[in-house]
């Protein structure tokens, strides 16, 4: 099905596939669970659960502000979607004027990634509107509406690696292979985590925790207020297995695509009517590797253990059928072979807290710089200014000793289209770790953390910050929740 998504301002054009129907999971009863007393594991400053991007940036961002930190990740490596997940082209960082306003922990982690792990444009083509440069970038995922971007694709092993020494130098407890289930809540606070691993069901406390498992698992069990208003057909609500061919050519493939527009249009609609599910490919950080972000696929739920699994059955069978249909007719793919399937599935959303403050559509034509802010996002077309991303965004309206970052923080539907990338994660993340770590040295509920004092650290941590914030109107941690 061919699928043309509006998101108010943006036109987004993809293949989005169906849900197929099934019968509904029979009722087979319940088992009580005997309760029992479990060993606590580990005590602490901050908590991070969940080492994706916005995850690693949190424990990082906590532990150089001198909270004592532990990290809970459920796989064997850090990164999350930019790394397991096989989604290493980096939406922008750069504003529509080239400036780069995506900085703190990301910009540490760039300058520390080897050369030959990066692809993109030169720094000194960020903003460039000439005509050229804008037309072979955009064939690279780094130019958009005619302006050059920083949007750079990397090599996920790289990614790993440094994202895990670089919490490693900062003194945090790494613990892998460990999958969180039960937040402990005493008083309306939360105090800790239940979490299962191969030692059986052990718990960890802290002062704060930070919710960075991208669906918002841990604040929805503890009972935090969320939205969840998926819309079924939209492409930043779909969910689908991303995948590297090796073995292949790029740059026959874009000499193809952009220089024979009528044989890629025919070859695209045959690789429909061939495959059903059909993606094309991207670049990454070689000539030689292609990255396909799947088929993105509707109707599914990232809650659905049922729904997952059919996701990843059909992303798998769709990868074989690519594999077949390029070497067969695609330039440059003749000798492609199937390299990776993404460890993780790409998600795209699940829940949203309903918090205090909100990344709302309301607030892109003005661009002002809240009172609360503790980062800035590009914004999604050159007609609107830089958006402000407000501190109350990643505070429960109720809840305490929690504080959400990633995908699943306070926005409504429109601003959650570039809030999940994973640019704006590491954004959220250094702030949610920061206050953490602020929160936790004065013994006080996030929501009370001194505003001023984090904007301060999260400029001494490298975060862009405008000279408006903090100044004039009142914190969005003090006001109605917006979302």
């Amino acid at each position: 099905m061919k699928t043309v998504v509006r998101t108010d301002e943006r036109i987004l054009s993809s293949d989005i596939f169906d849900r197929d129907s099934r019968v509904k999971r029979p009722d087979h009863g319940s088992w009580a669970e005997p309760g029992k007393s479990i060993p606590v594991y580990h005590r602490c400053g901050v908590l991070v659960v969940g080492g994706g991007p916005s995850g690693t940036a949190a424990a990082a961002a906590a532990a150089r502000a001198g909270a004592d930190v532990a990290l809970l990740e459920r796989y064997n490596h850090l990164g999350g979607l930019s790394t397991g997940g096989l989604v290493i082209w980096i939406d922008r960082m750069t504003d529509w004027e080239g400036q780069l306003v995506i900085r703190g922990f990301a910009e540490e982690l760039f300058d520390r990634l080897p050369a030959d792990a990066i692809a993109g444009p030169a720094r000194e083509d960020w903003g460039s509107q000439d005509t050229a440069k804008a037309a072979h970038w955009s064939q690279r995922t780094a130019a958009y509406h005619g302006v050059v971007t920083w949007s750079p694709t990397i090599d996920p092993e790289r990614l790993k690696l440094l994202s895990q020494e670089i919490v490693l130098e900062r003194k945090v407890k790494l613990i892998y292979h460990s999958w969180a289930a039960i937040p402990i809540v005493q008083d309306g606070a939360v105090k800790g985590v239940v979490f299962e691993s191969k030692e059986g069901r052990m718990a960890i406390m802290a002062d704060v925790v930070v919710d960075a498992t991208g669906d918002g698992d841990l604040f929805a069990r503890a009972g935090a207020a969320f939205v969840n208003d998926i819309e079924e057909a939209d492409v930043h609500h779909c969910m689908n297995t991303s995948w590297l061919f090796g073995g292949v050519d790029m740059n026959r493939w874009i000499a193809f695509k952009a220089g024979q527009p009528e044989a890629f249009t025919a070859f695209m609609a045959r690789g429909r009517e061939v495959c059903g599910l059909f993606e094309r490919p991207f670049v990454s950080w070689r000539n030689d590797v292609a990255l396909f972000m799947g088929p993105r696929q509707s109707g599914y739920s990232a809650l659905d253990v049922d729904d997952l699994t059919a996701v990843e059955v059909r992303s798998h069978r769709a990868m074989a059928a690519h594999l077949d249909y390029f070497k067969a007719h695609a330039p440059g793919f003749e000798d492609a072979y199937l390299m990776l399937s993404a460890p993780q599935i790409g998600v795209r959303h699940a829940r949203r807290l309903s918090g205090v403050g909100a990344v709302l559509r309301s607030q892109w034509p003005d661009g002002v710089a809240l009172a609360d802010e503790v980062g800035v996002t590009p914004a999604v077309s050159p007609k609107f200014p830089n958006i402000s991303i407000p501190y109350g965004a990643l505070v429960p309206q109720q809840l305490d000793g929690l504080l959400a970052c990633g995908r699943h923080i306070s926005c409504d539907r429109n601003s959650h289209g570039f809030m999940r990338e994973i640019p704006q994660c590491w954004i959220t993340g250094q702030a949610a770790g920061v206050a953490a770590a602020l929160a936790s040295r004065a013994g006080i509920a996030p929501r009370r953390v001194d505003i001023g004092a984090l904007q301060s650290e999260l400029l001494a941590q490298g975060v862009y910050l405008r000279a408006g914030a903090g100044q004039g109107a009142a914190s969005s941690v003090t006001a109605e929740a917006g979302a």
